[in-house]
Parts: C-alpha cells; structure tokens; sequence
C-alpha cells in the first residue's frame, strides 16, 4: 500500500491544493528520506523558489512537476500528504515540510519511515532509478491488450508474482491483483505461459476495469491510507475477493480461502479460480 489507484487520488487531490504555489523553504527532519541528492542541505537549496507546475504520477511514484526540476516521491506504506496553513500544529512523524510563499505548508508525514523522496532535472527522472525500469502503465492509451500480451504470455512463472513486478505492468499490488485475477476468473498459481487467448483478454480487461473502478472510488482505505485531503478512499466496500478468507464467494458461495503465492498472501476461489487448465483437464 498504497497502489496505484491510492497514488492517482492523491495526484489528484494535490494537484487541486498545489499548483501553482512556490516553495520558500524546506525542513526535513528524517534525512534518510531524501535519497537524490544525498546533500539535504542541497535538496533545500535547490528547491527554494521553485512553483509547482503540475502533479504527476509514474506507476506507484508521484512526481511533483516544478518550473525547472522534478520532485518524484514514493509513499511506500504509509507515507501521506497533507496541505496545512503554517499555523497548525504539526503531528508527530511529519519528517518533511515545503513551506510555501503564501502561508501554507505541503507536509509529508511517514509513521513507518519507508517512503522516498528524489530530485532530478525534467526528463532526467526517467533516465534513472527509481524510474528507470518501470513497464506498462495499466491506465495509460498505450496500454493495450496486444502491449499486456507482449510483456505476459510468454514468461514461465506464476501469474500472480509477474503482475506484481513492476517492471512489466506497473501500479498493481497485492489488493488489485487478487481482485483482478477473481474477476477474470483465473487461479494466481497458473503459469503465463499456460494462459490461452481467452484468459488473456479477461485478465487485461479485468486490470482495466478493477482499477478504474478504483481510482473513481478514491482507493481502497486498506490500514492507514488517506488522500491528500485527509479523505479515506471507498473502493474496500467493494473488494470482491481480497481479505474475505472463509466468506462465500460473492459468486458461487464457496468459501474464499488464502495461501501465500510468491511471498505474499493471496485470496482467491478455489471453485471460479480453477488450478486446473482445460489441457490438464483433458489428459486426466
């Protein structure tokens, strides 16, 4: 958390309260966040007198778009944003502050202390990490179902970690992909290479969807995520399989049961989601 429908909401939301403002100064008060330039006294300088142009977004990473420099930030689990007036109070674990000339204050505050924050030149970003090897962007124009197909059906492991690699589709994590594999009707253990045609296209239409869906419901408000606007997102009311073990199917009824696939716990229904291929099937 959060995944990519948790950082488009925050896209959103704060580029509605940040544009347009110039930074005056910044405080950072947890040093390790601040991994491009490794100088946080030059990360400060730098910034001083830039104006936010725009609010962007790369797979999971929000960039922060400036009048000459380029801001990309990685929540991680539960790094948030909030736009203050400088008056407020600021609440424990807030480990950078963006003051701007108009009074109020852009506060990134991480409890677990995981998030991320680089600053490059415009372009530079996606020459190098964390930006550098990053796939298919599942929102975008060009992510079609023959561009899916050429980074999916070919690889020989399990369907469920190859969604999760960023590398090939980005923006997918543990929540969308087991609501994307319930959807299209396939077992997160099956192979890529075993998927034929049909379940391809399910597959790539279920991500579209799964994630639309989600990004207009604001994210899923899963443990601690907020948008930039302190709003908690909608779309765990409507999670159909994530997090229901031993709840009926919202299908057949059929008890959802969880297994780790690839290191992380994954829901899924043994009776929708057949392990079995057709082929398998037929040799039986």
């Amino acid at each position: 958390m959060p995944e990519l429908p948790e950082v488009e909401t925050v896209r959103r939301t704060l580029s509605q309260l940040v544009t347009g403002k110039t930074i005056k100064d910044v405080t950072v008060s947890l040093p390790r966040i601040i991994q491009r330039p490794d100088d946080i006294e030059k990360f400060r300088l730098e910034l001083q007198g830039h104006t936010i142009v725009e609010v962007g977004r790369r797979g999971k990473f929000l960039r922060i778009i400036m009048d000459g420099l380029v801001l990309v930030s990685h929540l991680r689990m539960e790094g948030r944003y909030g736009v203050y007036d400088s008056s407020e109070p600021v609440e424990k674990h807030t480990h950078v502050i963006f003051h701007f000339t108009d009074g109020t204050e852009l506060r990134y505050k991480d409890v677990r202390q995981f998030g991320t924050m680089h600053l490059f030149y415009p372009g530079e970003e996606f020459e190098m990490k964390p930006l550098l090897k990053l796939g298919l962007e599942p929102l975008d124009e060009a992510f079609t179902f023959e561009a899916f197909k050429k980074v999916i059906a070919s690889r020989k492991t399990k369907i469920k970690p190859a969604l999760l690699n960023q590398e090939y589709v980005v923006g997918l994590g543990n929540i969308y992909v087991d609501e994307a594999l319930f959807r299209a009707g396939i077992h997160p253990e099956r192979l890529c290479n075993e998927l034929n045609q049909e379940e391809l296209v399910r597959l790539y239409e279920a991500i579209v969807l799964t994630l639309s869906e989600a990004v207009e419901a604001g994210g899923s408000s899963i443990k601690s995520y907020v948008n930039g606007q302190g709003e908690m997102g909608m779309f765990q009311h409507s999670l159909r399989i994530y997090g229901r073990k031993a709840a009926p199917c919202v299908v057949c009824g059929t008890p959802v049961e969880k297994s780790v696939v690839g290191g992380r716990g994954t829901h899924y229904c043994p009776s929708c989601q057949l392990i079995k291929t057709k082929k398998d099937e037929k040799k039986q």
